[in-house]
Parts: C-alpha cells; structure tokens; sequence
C-alpha cells in the first residue's frame, strides 16, 4: 500500500497566529493549479477564523519561496492540447486576489527567491521579510507570459520606471535593491526570515484586531479612490464604537495590558 502523499501546503496555528508553509520543494515551491486552490480556500478559512489575528505565509527550503507558475506541468498540458484558462476566466477565484483582499493583516516570509507568481503571491501580503540570499524578480517578458497581478500592483508600490523596468527586462534584484525600493521590509540571515516574520505576527497580534482589520480594510479599499471618496468607507466594524476601543482606552489608563474581544 502507497504511503499517503505529503500535503502541499502545510497549516498550523500558533496563538493568534495562522502559519500557512507552501511544500513543493522538489519543485522549487512552484504554483500548481491544486497548490493555487489550497491557498485559497487556506486564506478564506483564516480570514473568517475568529482566533486567528495575522497569517504568515513562508515556503519548505532555502532555495526559493516561490517560482512562479509549474511550467513543466504547463508545457505537458500544451503539448496535450489542453488549453489555458486565463486567471480571472476560472472557476477558482484568483489567487492573488485572495490574498490581497484578505481581511487579515499579512506578512510573507522569504526563505528563498520569490519569482514570477510567486513574486506576485509576496507582493499580495502586506509585509514580507526575506533572506539575504533572496532574489525578486518578474521574467514573464521572457516566457511569453504576463504578469497581470504585477502590472496593477507593482508600479503602486515602487516609482513606476523602476516597476516597468523590472516588468520589461525580467531581470532579478537582489535584497539590497529590494529594500531600498521598499518591496521588502526587512531583510535577515538566511534562515531567519520565518523567526523575524513571526516575531512581527506576534508584536501586531498585541494590538487591537478591530483596528488592524479596518486598517487592512480600509488600506485595500482606498487604494486608486480619489481621498474625498476614500476617506468616507466605513470598512468593518467600527473600532471607534467597540468594545476593543473602550477597552484599550481603559487599559491605558489603568497602565495594564489590554484584553482584546475582537468586537
């Protein structure tokens, strides 16, 4: 009798934390159409999970973090003839999306170089810490491919020459280059980007979840309105009408530690 296969993606709960570790290593922790699905439906359920108050998404290795899309299972389908389902024609919703809109705050830990898609799974966290030995990079110009979820977010994020640059070239940037154009937040010793991205989980799950969440939502949601819209979204529960807020206020005062309801 065949041993049971090893998952893909591993989850685990620490405290408040949802510790989400993609296992492809064999291949490069690349992005199978089944690997995609279990990130979905691992995003959904720690979103709508009560306890949990931050996720951290990381990868088995040092070698890579994500490379993107399977494209040897991609060029066995082609050669098959079985054709390419565009991202946002699926069934599944879009991965990157998923994890963009997560009500969560996010933060992805880069054992390993992040390429391709699995550049953009990075840039759909809010935080992401990697290895010094990491590299970024987008060679979808040299694939043929496109890049859809890199070509909305990535000239928001950095000065928009240096976002076509990496987008035309498909050249990959090393750390140093990564922090300086802020696409990292920090960058540790090859080994430590969990520790560093689970210590960050930890300080945040300190702070009031009422108030992480309609900042994250409110952060998403605001992005391209104009400020006069932006700035009348009433995104989630209210944290100026909580309990949380009552609470913080009150644990201020009486110089202790806040005791968090999430309500």
């Amino acid at each position: 009798m065949m041993a049971d296969a090893e998952p893909i993606l591993l989850s685990e709960t620490r405290g408040h934390i949802r510790l989400l570790t993609i296992n492809r290593p064999e291949r490069m922790n690349s992005l199978s159409p089944e690997l995609s699905d279990e990130l979905i439906k691992a995003f959904v359920d720690a979103g709508a999970d009560p306890d949990v108050r931050a996720i951290v998404l990381t990868a088995v290795g040092d070698r890579a973090f994500c490379a993107g899309a399977d494209l040897k299972a991609r060029a066995q389908e082609d050669t098959e003839g079985k054709p390419f389902q565009p991202l946002l024609s699926r069934v599944q919703r879009y991965v990157f999306e998923v994890v963009y809109e997560t009500v969560k705050p996010t933060i992805a830990a880069l054992n390993g170089s992040a390429v391709a898609g699995g550049m953009e799974l990075a840039l759909a966290c809010d935080m992401r810490v990697a290895a010094e030995h990491a590299l970024m990079g987008l060679p979808e110009a040299k694939r043929g491919k496109g890049a859809h979820f890199a070509n909305v977010m990535l000239p928001r994020m950095i000065p928009s020459g240096i976002a076509f640059e990496m987008l035309y070239l498909g050249e990959y940037i090393n750390m140093d280059d990564a922090r300086h154009w802020g696409l990292v937040n920090r960058v540790v010793p090859r080994g430590e980007a969990l520790n560093e991205a689970m210590r960050m989980a930890e300080m945040l799950c300190e702070n009031a979840p009422v108030s992480l969440r309609r900042m994250k939502e409110t952060a998403v949601r605001a992005n391209g309105l104009p400020v006069p819209v932006a700035l009348r979204l009433n995104e989630g529960i209210s944290p100026y009408s909580s309990e949380d807020r009552v609470e913080g206020v009150r644990a201020y005062v009486e110089k202790r530690k806040p005791v968090w309801r999430g309500r």
